[in-house]
């Protein structure tokens, strides 16, 4: 695993558990973190403000697919994506 993927990885998992107050230790990289619960539409739209100012990065009604973001393991790719292109 590549620095910036661990950075991105440990930005991501501190804005969700600051964001949902969940004790660090049971949010998992796979956790699915919709349908889980830990976050509805209205965190979903804070989410995607928190990724595209704090990563640099501008989401596409395109990219708005679950895949990109039900779990932390997803929106790293994501947003690593989202850099290399």
């Amino acid at each position: 695993m590549e620095v910036e993927e661990i950075t991105i990885r440990e930005k991501v998992k501190d804005y969700i558990q600051q964001a949902t107050f969940i004790d660090k230790d049971k949010i998992r990289d796979d956790s699915l973190i919709f349908k889980e619960g830990y976050f509805d539409s209205m965190g979903f739209v804070l989410l995607i403000t928190f990724l595209e100012e704090n990563f640099n990065i501008k989401t596409n009604d395109s990219d708005l697919v679950e895949e990109n973001f039900e779990s932390i393991n997803s929106i790293t790719n994501f947003i690593l994506r989202k850099k290399n292109n």
